[in-house]
């Protein structure tokens, strides 16, 4: 049994990771960043990540109230 999810996870991880190895011309297996370089990257991209977030729920908060329903919290 599969989860169809976790396959549409998986394929995203594995086309983002084609995507990363053609831009920079390495992967994450690199040595050349620090541990606190590592952590500043992954809390930039969750910084993205909340923005992204914020963004689509105001548009659905903003199409909910456009039809009369009240979003719930």
């Amino acid at each position: 049994m599969t989860d169809r999810n976790v396959e549409a996870v998986r394929q995203l991880l594995l086309d983002r990771s084609e995507v990363g190895i053609k831009k920079y011309g390495t992967t994450t297996d690199r040595n050349d960043l620090s541990l606190y370089q590592w952590l500043n990257h992954a809390l930039m991209e969750s910084l993205d990540h909340c923005v992204y977030l914020k963004r689509a729920i105001t548009k659905l908060e903003e199409e909910m109230r456009d039809k009369g329903e009240v979003p719930n919290a």
